[in-house]
């Protein structure tokens, strides 16, 4: 009963954000959405109903998976020494997404876009997303 309150309150939250902004082609949405264990994002052109570029965590653990490489959580007292080890696990994955989409999206010739949490909550893997992206070249 409770997962179904919490669904229905981002919905009605995701409802209110979406009537607030609209993507276009020259400046698309960057949609995110998140579940338990993966996170996707894409940059959508409201006015043609596109998606022009999609990522998720499932590429970049692709990625990893054939360099045989594992991701290792920091140590508490290196957390604290540098931010970039803060990230650990699912932020740390969501960060990369977010390099990754912007990324893309320079390849794309795409500079601007519009920020759409998708009912989230700015904290925690939306954030870290977001943070990826506009360290890489995204400008919100």
């Amino acid at each position: 009963m409770k997962r179904k309150i919490k669904q229905e309150s981002r919905y009605r939250r995701h409802k209110r954000v979406r009537a607030k902004i609209f993507g276009t082609a020259r400046r698309p949405r960057l949609c995110v959405f998140r579940s338990n264990r993966h996170i996707w994002t894409q940059l959508i052109d409201d006015e043609k109903g596109k998606t022009i570029i999609a990522v998720s965590d499932l590429e970049i653990g692709q990625k990893t998976k054939s360099k045989k490489q594992k991701a290792k959580k920091p140590s508490f007292a290196k957390a604290i020494k540098n931010k970039e080890e803060k990230r650990a696990g699912k932020i740390a994955l969501a960060y990369e997404v977010g390099k990754l989409i912007a990324k893309k999206a320079l390849e794309n010739k795409i500079e601007k876009v519009v920020f759409d949490r998708g009912g989230y909550k700015y904290h925690g893997r939306v954030k870290a997303l977001a943070e990826g992206a506009r360290e890489a070249g995204l400008k919100f």
